[in-house]
């Protein structure tokens, strides 16, 4: 008897010899790549999607995120080599090419199709339109950010002069807006998820427009590497490209509570049921691109909106600063 059982110990033992060693060789077969984000946000549910269900691993990457907040930090660890892509606004390309570097980042996939962030009010609005925004303080972003861009530029189209009829406060860092709004300071916020929603369930405010709505289509956070990078490295780009590509398709075709159980792990102060109701109202609010492709009217708009903020002097050509040989 004590022979069969040491003869059962010892198959297993071989059995689970052999799982290691075949996931080891099959993990050491993975081509490594770091990327780094600009933000960690329920906005960018595509690209958690992917990594969670293995569309990176499909195409034979080992892919690690890391977070670097702000674009600039962003197009450091890319242009530094400490990440092989970045993930940011497509903006930060632009300041980087006239940044002078010879080396510059290039666009190569989209995600998102429009500013995440909605507009916060301290109190309900019933039919709000920007007009109640006049003679009030808004917490808008950085300066030269998307956020504030898009926000100046949907007043403007609006006929609201961003200077004057309203005050738009630019000081307050990414990640502390919601707590100056909450501490008191104005009386709108823009914010992403789950932010948003955490402000509107402790009772400090109302979400009441959706800026990505107001602000258009633009590539506004797109994939980007060193133009070195994708010349040397075209494989990779494109396997990346694909498994985004699989990652977009997912959240098109499923339901919200598909898409919320398959990224839970990457939030896990943010119950499912949150989850859920921010998926559902990025899916209403039209946020990600069907196709990693980068439009030229889209890239061009984005170029408007910079360009109307000051930001930039001149347009860059789309071909300089978009490749799109990687998307279907």
């Amino acid at each position: 008897m004590k022979k069969i059982i040491y003869g059962l110990i010892l198959f297993f033992l071989i059995v689970a010899l052999i799982f290691i060693v075949v996931n080891k060789k099959k993990n050491n077969d993975l081509q490594k790549i770091t990327v780094a984000e600009v933000a960690h946000t329920i906005f960018y549910a595509p690209q958690y999607v992917a990594h969670s269900l293995g569309f990176f691993e499909e195409e034979g990457l080992d892919v690690e995120i890391i977070l670097a907040s702000g674009a600039d930090k962003v197009t450091s660890a890319v242009l530094s080599g400490d990440v092989e892509i970045g993930f940011c606004g497509s903006e930060a390309t632009l300041y980087v090419y006239n940044g002078g570097y010879e080396d510059y980042l290039v666009n190569f996939s989209a995600l998102t199709k429009r500013d995440g962030s909605f507009i916060v009010a301290r109190k309900q609005y019933e039919n709000f339109t920007l007009e109640d925004l006049k003679g009030h303080k808004v917490i808008g972003g950085r300066i030269g950010g998307m956020p504030v861009m898009t926000f100046e530029w949907a007043l403007k189209q609006a006929g609201i002069n961003p200077k004057t009829d309203l005050e738009i406060d630019t000081s307050i860092a990414f990640s502390a807006m919601a707590g100056s709004f909450i501490g008191g300071n104005g009386d709108f916020v823009n914010l992403f998820e789950p932010q948003a929603l955490e402000v509107e369930k402790a009772g400090y405010g109302y979400v009441v427009a959706s800026l990505g709505e107001l602000g258009g289509v633009v590539p506004y956070t797109a994939y980007n590497a060193k133009k070195s990078y994708i010349d040397e490295n075209p494989d990779v780009i494109a396997k990346f490209t694909r498994a985004i590509q699989k990652g977009l398709d997912y959240v098109h075709n499923n339901s919200e509570e598909d898409i919320a159980q398959a990224i839970t792990s990457y939030f896990p102060d943010t119950n499912i049921e949150d989850l859920i109701t921010i998926i559902k109202r990025y899916k209403d609010s039209d946020s990600w691109f069907t196709s990693t492709k980068i439009e030229e009217e889209d890239f061009e708009h984005i170029q408007d909106i910079v360009m109307e903020a000051g930001e930039l002097d001149s347009k860059i050509p789309y071909e300089v600063l978009v490749d799109t040989s990687f998307s279907s």
